[in-house]
């Protein structure tokens, strides 16, 4: 599958879920990237922060329905 707007928001959940699971164990947020983040994915540290920034669920849920609904239309 090509790069698009949709597996972008999925690595985005992604990277924040692992930093959610980490965060809760009480790690610092540089040990995260350094340690989890970076090796895994090999983003920048200004991108996981705005990874962690964005809102990818809500972003993802109005891209879906948008699909949805253009995919009614074509239907119809």
């Amino acid at each position: 599958m090509g790069y698009n707007k949709k597996n972008l928001l999925i690595k985005i959940i992604d990277v924040q879920n692992l930093y959610i699971k980490h965060a809760n164990r009480g790690v610092t947020t540089k040990w995260i990237f350094d340690t989890i983040i970076y090796p895994k994915f090999r983003i920048s540290r200004a991108t996981f922060y705005n990874y962690l920034a964005t809102n990818a669920k809500k972003e993802l849920k109005d891209l879906d329905e948008v699909e949805y609904t253009e995919k009614c239309k074509v239907l119809n």
